[in-house]
């Protein structure tokens, strides 16, 4: 599903140049799940983004089933992205004056899906959120607030799940209903790249990938 080759990434600040990645090539097949594990600073967050056609790396290439995301116009890659991949952040990035529904649906009003609100409300009802459905993320507890997200990623029934360390701010309970959340989307055929500095992933991931310094240890 993916080849990622001699990935790197050099951000320029007032104190010199940062190098985020430096050289990493992998291949990733459908219906993996991911563990991409490291410090803070490794580098996880860039590889990412770099995945989801958002960051657009110094140097290498990001194939997704044989495209080249890098060669496509900005308009074509965010296109492609609302289409193919969903992205789980830590913070869950939910709109504070929308409800649950409302914010699930913001990932259909990108790709214009038509039966986006059966879809979404389905959803929410396997993750376990019909009771939540018009309350705002500020009623919500953080496993609720990251299953809410974990919805919204799912609405476009993306080939690619991405997930920014989404168990970072949960307690191991919650930690757990999450990762086997996106375990039963792996299950059903999906693939999923989750970015963690924890262990508790490990024992839901098909392989691990452990990142240093922008390196592949």
């Amino acid at each position: 599903m993916l080849i990622l080759q001699d990935l790197a990434k050099t951000y320029r600040t007032r104190a010199g140049e940062v190098k985020a990645l430096d050289g990493v090539s992998l291949r990733i097949d459908q219906g993996e799940f991911i563990a991409v594990c490291g410090p803070s600073g490794s580098g996880k967050t860039t590889l990412l983004m770099m995945i989801a056609a958002m960051l657009r790396p110094s140097r290498g290439t990001v194939q997704f089933e044989d495209r080249d995301l890098y060669q496509m116009t900005g308009a074509a890659r965010a296109k492609f992205r609302a289409r193919n991949i969903g992205f789980v952040f830590q913070m869950f990035h939910l709109v504070p004056y929308l409800n649950v529904l409302e914010n699930v649906l913001l990932a259909g009003a990108v790709a214009r899906s038509g039966d986006g609100r059966a879809r979404a409300e389905e959803s929410l009802q396997r993750l376990g959120l019909g009771h939540r459905i018009g309350h705002r993320p500020s009623e919500l507890s953080a496993g609720e607030k990251q299953r809410t997200a974990i919805a919204r990623a799912l609405l476009n029934r993306p080939k690619l799940i991405l997930a920014d360390e989404p168990t970072g701010n949960l307690d191991s309970q919650n930690a757990e209903g999450v990762l086997r959340h996106l375990q039963s989307f792996q299950r059903d055929g999906g693939t999923i790249i989750m970015a963690t500095h924890g262990l508790a992933a490990q024992g839901f991931a098909t392989r691990t990938i452990d990142l240093r310094e922008g390196r592949l240890a």
